[in-house]
């Protein structure tokens, strides 16, 4: 089974400056971490704030979740992070 993205929660990071997300293969549940930049980058007219941050990812799901189907792998660390070259 592929990575999947069920859960459609997601919460701002203020310490590594990104959104983070969940995914799940099989029972593993996999950490996923989208940078500020990369979101500024995908969305130019929301706000470098939090809530625009949130905003960001939320009009973006689809794309996120390609670009993180992308860059993982079974054997990696369970735990990946989408910079502005990820998209």
């Amino acid at each position: 089974m592929a990575i999947s993205f069920p859960n459609v929660s997601r919460s701002y990071d203020r310490r590594q400056h990104g959104v983070r997300f969940w995914g799940h293969d099989d029972a593993c549940e996999v950490s996923f971490l989208v940078e500020d930049e990369a979101l500024s980058r995908i969305d130019r007219t929301a706000p470098q704030t939090e809530d625009g941050f949130l905003i960001a990812f939320d009009g973006n799901r689809e794309r996120i979740m390609a670009a993180a189907r992308k860059a993982y792998s079974r054997r990696g660390s369970g735990f990946y992070i989408l910079a502005a070259s990820s998209f």
